[in-house]
């Protein structure tokens, strides 16, 4: 990727390019006054009530993980802080699929959404922004248990099976979240795009292996709790990024249950609130009720199961034979005989082969353009798997270069041919290719035809493992599928970039300790001109209380908020909250 900067950190200079396609610019200086004082309202209200509940100590964490509680985060900082763990940061533009954002943190790279909450969202928003993914996501990262469970996590995630259901469910909800943060969205835009996530939701069919993983991670990564029913402690991004949900999360409307494996039995809806939660002991029940799901999957399974899941995915997917040698395309069909035995396995369209996810030379999706097929098993009259033959086994067999073969597998399947080549790895026979090569089976059903061209048999006794991607992902060039919806990016009139300078003002104040006299101007011009302000009003009566300066304005200042707690209900507890602030500073709560 041209100009791709990696911030000098390990882990984000290792990312492949297809996860690097994913990421874009935090063009800093984008960020307004106003989104400034929204992040620092945020993280001094989540210090204020997170310093007693979260489990891991909040403002240690935050700087560990190179955050500070004045100002909207920058990536450089992040990642010079984030290396020291062994992690690393990225910007990318809101959701990403799911698959993509398990391989991220499967190569420890916390995901952040460049794009920050507006205020009339400051307590929660449903699209991914840079508070919830940084003042979420990295201030708990330092806990080595806990990194080492995200980690883990992502590299099951990167493997799992989804489908094309969960794409459409992803795009429907990428859509609503960002129909939900614009200011102005068109009520007839955003019930249909409801309309539209309530079905994917219901349409879903049996969830995939992804959908289900989303589950776990949504109620561990995102909103978990650890200690006990009674009294948990927070540790979900989603819960430590929200002021409002840190808060009701603890009420007992809202079900505490222990964080078992049954969790994948509850879907979730990511625009609402949260009726029940989590709670698990320890993060090493995280890892075993991971572990106790993995069981499950296909990339553990393997066999005629993941290859039946390869095939329901409709995705490329890779099955990995007992031999070593991988097979990535889209899997389309599957033979098994009378007794259960899976005979082969078949491809449709571009497929490759690799080996410990190298591609192989001469087996890219362009050689192995209308797909590929392979027989399973051991042979009939060879008691060892056929990948372990000796070269004296081979000449036994009659599978020599150059000579005429009859391969007939215990399945039923027949292989003949002569043998162009056999390709080993680590000792093990990984691939033979024959040309004049008939492949039928007892039945006399033809598999494979001589004027077909070469035979290229992968050899292994047994599918050991099948996962969703191609196995060498660069060289596949299996890219993820791109969301079309774009996040909204707002266009400011004069006035709004007006009111953008006034809380420019009050934090040249705030952080020089001077130019006070401009506070009560910048205090007449709220008043005159922006009446639907209480953010920028709350800094300055910061301020004035703090420094005992202008009491008049002050008073001033504190009964115009008053008024509008009391006449609009949904900035009462934002204003509260304010106040309670001003006189218990977050300096004085970290003493």
């Amino acid at each position: 990727m041209a100009g791709f900067n990696d911030f000098n950190n390990p882990q984000v200079k290792k990312l492949p390019n297809h996860l690097r396609q994913f990421i874009v610019e935090q063009h800093y200086e984008h960020y307004t006054p106003v989104d400034h004082a929204v992040w620092r309202y945020v993280m001094c209200q989540n210090y204020s009530y997170l310093k007693d509940i979260a489990y891991y100590p909040y403002i240690p964490g935050l700087e560990a993980a190179g955050l500070t509680i004045e100002k909207v985060p920058d990536l450089q900082e992040m990642n010079d802080a984030l290396k020291k763990i062994g992690w690393g940061a990225v910007t990318v533009d809101g959701f990403i699929p799911p698959s993509a954002f398990m391989e991220y943190q499967s190569c420890r790279v916390l995901v952040i959404a460049a794009d920050i909450r507006q205020l009339h969202h400051i307590e929660y928003t449903p699209a991914p922004d840079i508070i919830h993914e940084s003042a979420g996501h990295a201030p708990i990262i330092a806990d080595k248990d806990y990194h080492e469970y995200l980690s883990y996590f992502g590299s099951i995630g990167a493997k799992a099976m989804f489908s094309s259901k969960d794409f459409e469910l992803y795009e429907a909800i990428r859509e609503l979240s960002i129909l939900k943060e614009m200011h102005d969205a068109d009520p007839g835009l955003l019930r249909k795009a409801e309309k539209r996530v309530d079905f994917c939701q219901k349409n879903l069919g049996e969830p995939s292996e992804m959908a289900l993983l989303s589950r776990l991670h949504w109620w561990t990564v995102e909103y978990g709790l650890i200690g006990t029913l009674e009294k948990p402690k927070i540790y979900g991004a989603g819960l430590l990024s929200s002021i409002g949900e840190s808060t009701t999360c603890m009420n007992p409307e809202v079900t505490k249950n222990w964080y078992t494996l049954d969790a994948i039995n509850c879907p979730f809806d990511i625009t609402k609130p949260q009726p029940q939660l989590f709670v698990t002991s320890d993060f090493q029940n995280l890892i075993n009720v991971l572990e106790q799901f993995a069981d499950t999957m296909a990339f553990r399974r393997g066999g005629s199961e993941g290859i039946l899941k390869a095939i329901e995915c409709k995705n490329i997917c890779t099955a990995v034979f007992s031999s070593g040698i991988q097979v990535s395309g889209t899997f389309t069909d599957m033979g098994m005989n009378s007794n259960d035995e899976l005979q082969f396995i078949k491809t449709t369209g571009p497929s490759a082969l690799s080996y410990e996810n190298i591609q192989l030379k001469g087996h890219d999706k362009k050689y192995h353009a209308d797909g590929f097929s392979s027989p399973v098993g051991r042979l009939h009259y060879f008691n060892r798997p056929l990948e372990n033959a000796s070269e004296t086994e081979l000449e036994d067999l009659g599978i020599l270069v150059n000579k005429k073969a009859n391969l007939h597998f215990s399945s039923g399947l027949t292989v003949s041919g002569t043998v162009q080549s056999i390709t080993r790895k680590n000792d093990q026979i990984i691939l033979i290719a024959f040309s004049d090569c008939t492949v039928k089976d007892e039945n006399g059903n033809i598999f494979f035809d001589p004027t077909w061209g070469t035979y290229d048999m992968a050899v292994g006794e047994k599918i050991v493992s099948v996962y969703c991607g191609a196995a060498d992902k660069d060289s596949f060039e299996a890219i993820a599928p791109i969301s079309k919806t774009a996040t909204y990016h707002l266009k400011y009139d004069d006035a709004t970039k007006r009111y953008h300078e006034l809380f420019r003002k009050v934090r040249h104040c705030r952080e020089n300790h001077t130019s006070y006299q401009g506070l009560p101007i910048v205090w007449e011009e709220i008043k005159n001109n922006f009446r639907e302000d209480w953010l920028c009003s709350m800094e300055i009566l910061e301020i004035l209380d703090h420094e005992n300066i202008y009491i008049e304005t002050a008073a001033d200042i504190k009964i115009y908020l008053e008024m509008k707690a009391s006449n609009e209900p949904s900035l009462t507890k934002l204003i509260h909250d304010g106040f309670y602030l001003i006189k218990n500073p977050v300096s004085q709560l970290t003493k």
